[in-house]
């Protein structure tokens, strides 16, 4: 097996045993983006070749500072990286390299990662289709005529393309789910508190984000969320430090899983969406689980209109600054300014009305995990789409009125900040790769990675290698 196409916690073992060198990893990974980037663009602002190498053979002449000492990675471009620019994919951003890191940056650097460059994704996040004027569009390894899916599309796509062995990514609306489904491989969303962001601006309105681990196995997703994760002093609502890779071996039987399919319906799905997410869901019957379905706990409709405000009013007040300035806010693409001046219209008794229905559905789904460890949704409502697509305008006959409506089976996770791992759950009658959303109670982010290690173990879909790209 190449080096890059092994995982990030077996090349970390061979680089401690001295096996293999940092430089020779490095190279090696190099040499991978060098051949298949091109055909993917995953990863942008690569670093120059040279100050790279010589990095990795820093890393060879060093005591080891953690367990991703000497390993690459590319970091999603909405995360600053000292030396490198963060472009958020926005022309109205600035281009000069970063002078520090972000936090969780900051972590993963303590730990000992080499980082390479960033990876792509939309304008400022926005939108499932990872495509930007400054970077481009990310397109899908496994058809490279689809969408990677986003906002974590371009580190969903590196992973899948052998290009990095771990990755972080960030997730509002289901960023580290859609596009890890579509490219094969786990990505997780964990509770919110549970990876604080920066210690900077507001800090109590807008709970609705957070960053988090992608990998090609569980193991390497919860060692990358032991780095991450931790209390910030200077941020509220923090949980406490928890180690996972140590526990996540454990048997899963007996435990109660509820399938919740379509909502009632409620979801519009392409045909073989709802057919290969139960087949996943099962996988969890042959581990000696429960899995029953579940009714709908609350009205798809409140979740949407509690949704749509609440994400309006958080990204109005962080693009407000450039929405501003007359400069920055004609470089804006259309749904930045739709989500500003939607957010901005919003009345105080508005905002409070929708943050009601919010608190009611989070009642509603802890009494829910008094009688299920897990529950289970497709992670996408549509397969990859073209990538020359802005985005899905109808589903089925069902016409999407918002830019990410189609995105919508994503927001009962996301409205209150649960755990959830997107769980790969095989290839369509299409050929094209779908996962599965596996969620869990605020806090209990151990028991879905112990439940996605087993489901692995079963399964190992990130085994089937996209096709050769160079």
């Amino acid at each position: 097996m190449e080096l890059t196409e092994k995982g990030a916690l077996d090349l970390s073992a061979m680089l401690e045993r001295r096996e293999i060198g940092a430089a020779e990893l490095m190279q090696a990974t190099l040499d991978r983006i060098a051949a298949v980037n091109p055909a993917v663009n995953a990863v942008v602002s690569l670093g120059d070749p040279d100050d790279l190498l010589a990095a990795a053979r820093k890393a060879d002449d060093t005591p080891r500072q953690g367990w991703l000492h000497g390993i690459p990675m590319a970091v999603k471009d909405l995360a600053n990286v000292a030396g490198f620019p963060t472009s958020f994919g926005s022309p109205a951003m600035p281009t000069a390299p970063a002078k520090s890191d972000d936090l969780m940056v900051a972590r993963m650097r303590a730990a000992g990662a080499v980082f390479i460059g960033k990876t792509n994704t939309p304008e400022f996040g926005l939108g499932s289709h990872t495509f930007n004027p400054v970077h481009g569009t990310t397109l899908n390894p496994y058809d490279a005529g689809r969408s990677a899916g986003g906002s974590s599309g371009g580190a969903a796509a590196a992973l899948a393309a052998g290009m990095v062995s771990v990755a972080d990514g960030s997730d509002m609306m289901g960023s580290l789910r859609n596009p890890a489904g579509w490219n094969n491989v786990y990505g997780m969303r964990p509770s919110w508190g549970r990876v604080p962001g920066e210690p900077l601006g507001e800090m109590f309105l807008h709970p609705l984000a957070t960053s988090g681990p992608m990998a090609r196995n569980p193991r390497d997703l919860a060692a990358l969320l032991d780095v991450q994760a931790g209390p910030d002093p200077r941020q509220p609502f923090c949980l406490p430090q928890e180690s996972f890779l140590d526990r996540i071996a454990a048997q899963v039987g007996g435990r109660r899983i509820g399938w919740l399919g379509d909502w009632g319906g409620a979801y519009e799905m392409e045909p073989g969406i709802l057919e290969l997410s139960g087949r996943a869901a099962r996988v969890f019957e042959d581990l000696g689980a429960i899995v029953e379905p579940v009714a709908p706990p609350i009205e798809a409709a409140q979740l949407w209109e509690a949704w749509l405000g609440l994400r309006a009013f958080a990204n109005a007040g962080r693009l407000d600054p450039l929405y501003q300035n007359p400069a920055t806010r004609a470089r804006l693409k259309p749904d930045a300014v739709w989500e500003i001046e939607t957010g901005r219209a919003l009345t105080a008794p508005e905002i409070q009305r929708l943050s009601l229905i919010r608190s009611e559905w989070y009642r509603r789904a802890a009494a829910l995990f008094d009688s299920y460890d897990a529950l289970v949704l497709p992670s996408a409502q549509v397969w990859p789409f073209p990538a020359d697509w802005e985005r899905p305008h109808r589903i089925n006959d069902t016409e999407m009125d918002t830019y990410h409506r189609w995105m919508e089976v994503v927001v009962p996770v996301s409205l209150i900040g649960l755990p959830c791992v997107n769980l790969p759950a095989g290839f369509g009658a299409n050929g094209l790769p779908g996962g599965v959303q596996l969620f869990g109670r605020h806090g209990n982010d151990l028991g879905l990675l112990q439940l996605a290690e087993a489901y692995h173990q079963a399964t190992d879909w990130p085994g089937k290698r996209p096709p050769p790209l160079s």
